[in-house]
């Protein structure tokens, strides 16, 4: 077996010690850096790879901080006016996915 179905097997196991200690590391380290930073090569190369990732010129990696979970509609008071459908205040789903969001912002840095 390789070096990369090692990673993989230690990937798969998240709760082992390693890994939970690996990850809270990663979380405290990722929350100091900026929302939006330029890394000089992938966090998980085996996955990268897997991915199509190749580590040659023209190849730039991102890691992009995004607003997790649902919007809240901008209104005064939370007061909408309309039908009762149209009620809805909280649980606003927001229409684009995670990756196009990050790619915006990454594109408004660089």
């Amino acid at each position: 077996m390789g070096a990369s179905s090692y990673i993989n097997e230690i990937w798969r196991k998240k709760q082992s010690d390693i890994m939970s200690f690996l990850l809270q590391i990663r979380a405290w380290e990722y929350r100091h850096f900026p929302s939006v930073s330029r890394l000089i090569k992938p966090s998980r190369p085996e996955k990268a790879k897997r991915l199509g990732y190749k580590s040659k010129q023209g190849y730039v990696i991102y890691r992009v901080r995004i607003r997790r979970g649902s919007r809240k509609k901008s209104v005064p008071k939370g007061i909408t006016s309309g039908k009762p459908k149209r009620h809805g205040v909280n649980q606003m789903k927001f229409n684009r996915n995670k990756q196009s969001v990050a790619e915006e912002k990454v594109g408004k840095i660089c």
